[in-house]
């Protein structure tokens, strides 16, 4: 679903250029609803296209000095989107199949002890970096990613807005992944699978 330009869309482009926090919630706002139900036709998963759509829009942020000379944020936004979707889906297809070789060659109880071992590595490992964040950031990141709430639970069950729990998450994500670039060299998705899976 596409969504037509904001009336000022140049004006917050350029605004945005300039490192403009609020023109840039201007057009998070504007195309969030849209965005992730464009991103839910590739997904079909709401969560996953949520988390998808922050990645994209921080992108965004992190290029936001190249955004004077967009023509069309609409048409940026929805190719960065599919993009970035379609490598995610790419990278989880050689994961998927990857781990279902793993399993049918690697079943034995040897594996078995030596990958929970690693799990409980990168387990370990993970909470160093949950105890460097805000308590409320770090609960939010466990009650997402660890228990599986939904944004509209954490944010109930926390006592904050739903948008709250977005930006945490989008923080808490891009601190996780840094870490993991810097210090293990591993993608964030391979970590999230490991973690999960104990």
């Amino acid at each position: 679903m596409y969504l037509k330009p904001l009336y000022n869309e140049k004006e917050l482009q350029r605004r945005l250029a300039d490192n403009d926090s609020i023109a840039f919630e201007s057009l998070y706002r504007h195309y969030e609803e849209p965005l992730n139900l464009f991103l839910i036709r590739y997904v079909k998963v709401p969560e996953l296209a949520e988390d998808l759509s922050q990645e994209i829009f921080s992108k965004i942020w992190e290029n936001r000095g190249s955004m004077g000379e967009v023509n069309s944020f609409s048409a940026f936004l929805y190719t960065i989107a599919r993009n970035h979707t379609l490598n995610f889906l790419n990278r989880v297809s050689k994961i998927n199949a990857a781990k279902a070789i793993m399993i049918q060659r690697l079943s034995g109880p040897v594996f078995l002890a030596d990958d929970k071992l690693v799990g409980d590595q990168y387990k370990i490992w993970l909470q160093k970096i949950l105890d460097q964040m805000s308590p409320q950031m770090r609960k939010t990141f466990q009650l997402v990613r660890q228990e599986q709430k939904s944004y509209d639970e954490v944010a109930a069950i926390l006592g904050i807005s739903r948008n709250t729990v977005k930006k945490h998450m989008t923080r808490s994500v891009a601190i996780v992944k840094e870490k993991l670039a810097n210090e293990l060299d591993i993608q964030l998705s391979i970590f999230l699978i490991l973690i999960n899976a104990y």
